[in-house]
């Protein structure tokens, strides 16, 4: 590992100390952030396993019962209570803290089931196929909001796993051998301070 490019003084060999115990401490910090950080993007991912087990499991239901509506009551009035079905939802982008830290993530809105038909033109098949669908578009708003909320996570995994590598790969071990450089010039130095020191006192005594 190539050292740094500075003078083997002893101020420097301090300030290059420092910079070794403060690279560690950022280093343990670091990594205790990403392991908390993965900690939180798998219960996340947990999470996720689940809400796709919901709505496969909604997915199953609603669907037959659509295709039962469909043979009950045709096509042509399927199409026309579906145009009659209008819901407005917000999708907001609202901050969320994980793992001790602030993310931004979506929020998305649902409003409340209506009524969209009379009940002279309604169904039983037609009820619970609305039912069924709602609850599978609020199902589906939860996912894109987890989602996204795990792509966030796993990019500052990725961003945190960068800066550990730097630290443990570079940072750390180039400091440590510039910390060894100076030391080493630096007592040789002393070495050649003494020696010089023991020949002007021998030179002395010889007068």
């Amino acid at each position: 590992m190539a050292r740094m490019n500075i003078a083997p003084t002893k101020s420097n060999l301090l300030t290059v100390k420092e910079s070794l115990t403060v690279a560690r401490d950022g280093y343990d910090l670091l990594e205790q952030k990403r392991e908390i950080l993965v900690m939180e993007l798998m219960r996340m991912v947990e999470k996720v396993k689940l809400l796709e087990q919901s709505i496969d499991k909604k997915v199953s239901e609603a669907y037959p019962a659509l295709k039962n509506m469909l043979m009950a009551v045709g096509g042509d009035q399927v199409e026309r209570i579906s145009r009659a079905v209008h819901y407005d939802f917000k999708i907001n982008e609202v901050p969320v803290n994980a793992a001790g830290m602030q993310f931004r993530s979506i929020n998305v809105e649902l409003p409340k089931r209506e009524l969209f038909y009379s009940f002279m033109d309604s169904y039983a098949d037609t009820d619970n196929v609305m039912v069924n669908f709602f609850e599978l578009l609020t199902l589906l708003t939860e996912m894109a909001s987890i989602r996204t909320m795990v792509w966030r996570l796993a990019g500052e995994v990725k961003k945190t796993q960068r800066r550990v590598n730097a630290l443990d790969k570079m940072v750390i071990p180039q400091t440590e051998e510039t910390c060894r450089y100076i030391e080493g010039v630096l007592e040789e130095r002393e070495r050649e301070n003494v020696f010089v020191l023991k020949n002007l006192k021998a030179r002395s005594s010889e007068k």
